[in-house]
């Protein structure tokens, strides 16, 4: 089932309007980036993070889920956690020097 607009949008509101958070439509899902670095993704109306140390800390008893079959499991981010937005932008400013940098093209 792919994610639906509202979803994206309700998300990208709770990261305070955070201009470097950006997504990507793929195959009816969204990948997210901040400051050009892939931290996460919408599947299925669910918020998805890497399971990168910070975040680990940060989420303790996060479930591991997959976004999809065959790809790597990642961080859960509960709806009340996405209501958090204080919890949001901690957590993607903890993330990031622990993400690799972006692809040169």
């Amino acid at each position: 089932m792919p994610s639906s607009e509202k979803f994206r949008d309700h998300v990208l509101l709770q990261f305070k309007g955070e201009l470097r958070v950006t997504t990507r439509k793929m195959m009816g899902e969204y990948i997210l980036y901040a400051d050009g670095k892939i931290f996460g993704g919408i599947y299925d109306d669910r918020l998805l993070v890497k399971p990168v140390a910070a975040a680990l800390a940060m989420l303790p008893g996060a479930k591991k889920q997959l976004p999809y079959e065959g790809a790597k499991p990642m961080l859960r981010v509960t709806n009340e956690q996405i209501e958090d937005n204080d919890l949001l932008v901690r957590l993607l400013d903890a993330m990031l020097p622990e993400l690799p940098a972006p692809k040169k093209k």
